[in-house]
């Protein structure tokens, strides 16, 4: 059976709620970017902060199209608190004064700070910390 385009988009529709639910998100506060990367769709998790109103990468998952994506995306979310340590980021922005803190699930420092810069130039970020979480 050949699944039409509007049941690709219930299906797809269907699981970013999930996830969205999951997270416990407002729609505004999560957006899903979907790029075409060496023929496979790559969907970027970006979350957006309403305390700074900043955005950062949650995680990224490539899959044959959009829904396999998302499928694999869910799958993460389901269990990346049990897979990925938790860091600290303590940040300020090049154009203001406070000290922000924000939080990040990650496999390394390197990871956690490559969700921090997503999207943005390095030099408008001036990183003071970064913590490893103990496990708790």
């Amino acid at each position: 059976m050949i699944e039409t385009a509007s049941d690709t988009h219930v299906e797809a529709a269907r699981i970013q709620q999930q996830i969205k639910d999951y997270l416990g998100l407002r729609t505004s506060d999560l957006i899903f970017e979907y790029s075409i990367l060496e023929g496979r769709t790559k969907l970027d998790l970006i979350t957006v902060s309403p305390r700074h109103n900043q955005s950062f990468l949650f995680h990224s998952e490539k899959g044959s199209d959009k829904v396999d994506a998302l499928k694999k995306m869910w799958s993460y979310i389901k269990n990346y608190k049990e897979k990925e340590n938790s860091y600290t980021i303590q940040w300020v922005a090049k154009s203001g004064r406070e000290l922000h803190t924000s939080y990040f699930r990650a496999s390394n420092i390197l990871d956690a700070l490559e969700k921090l810069y997503y999207g943005r130039d390095r030099n408008t970020i001036t990183v003071f910390s970064v913590v490893l979480n103990p496990v708790a």
